[in-house]
């Protein structure tokens, strides 16, 4: 029987920095590759939560700070690649890292197009493995940084008249303020003082900016912002 390796607790001034490290969930269904990985990954200063089985990664709630995930490919029940698919399916696309004793090359090139980050076949050089974690963590800091910009501007966006999302629509189309008042059948002035209403409220400042802000909306084309 092999006997799982202790990990002793720790205080709260590494728990901060582990967390500023970011964290990665571990799912293996091998007890003494888990606890390998966990110790590697702990020492390097990572938060690490291990999982036996894909299922029990699913059922749980899932890190709101930047993780990836470092998985045998080869699991019983749900594979890596229909962890991948099921992660992104349900809007988690969590970067996967993928290990595994079996490996062969239809089996890594698959999984690269499933969306994996890495694949590393056993026996691995640690480092390898470290800086695969280190990059499928900043992918994913960047992806929350961009979500969170994204839901932010739908925010922004949802403060506005209707009258105030016709105008914007007709700038992102181009228009010019007299041409918007012709269809919209109302004064230039008025065209100017929603237009000036609508940056201040989605806080930009400039006609590009409005432009970029509209493409990360949904139904980003400018008619349907009408």
């Amino acid at each position: 029987m092999i006997r799982p390796i202790s990990h002793p607790p720790r205080n709260s001034a590494e728990e901060d920095t582990a967390q500023t490290r970011g964290k990665v969930l571990i799912v293996d269904a091998d007890g003494e590759a888990r606890s390998s990985l966990h110790s590697l990954l702990q020492d390097e200063g990572h938060l690490v939560e291990t999982f036996a089985w894909a299922g029990a990664l699913l059922d749980a709630a899932l890190p709101e700070a930047p993780c990836c995930i470092v998985a045998d490919v080869r699991m019983p029940n749900i594979d890596g690649l229909e962890l991948i698919e099921r992660l992104k399916g349900r809007g988690d696309p969590i970067p996967v890292i993928f290990v595994t004793d079996d490996a062969d090359v239809p089996l890594s090139v698959r999984a690269i197009k499933a969306g994996a980050v890495d694949f590393l076949p056993r026996p691995f050089d640690e480092q390898d493995l470290l800086g695969a974690v280190d990059h499928a963590l900043e992918i994913d800091s960047r992806r929350r940084s961009v979500a969170r910009g994204n839901a932010a501007v739908a925010q922004r966006f949802a403060t506005l008249t209707p009258r105030e999302r016709q105008v914007m629509a007709g700038v992102v189309r181009g228009l010019m303020n007299k041409q918007i008042a012709w269809e919209l059948e109302i004064s230039e002035i008025t065209v100017k003082l929603h237009r000036s209403s609508l940056m201040r409220k989605m806080e930009l400042r400039s006609v590009p900016d409005l432009v970029r802000a509209s493409q990360v909306l949904p139904g980003a084309q400018p008619a349907a912002l009408a």
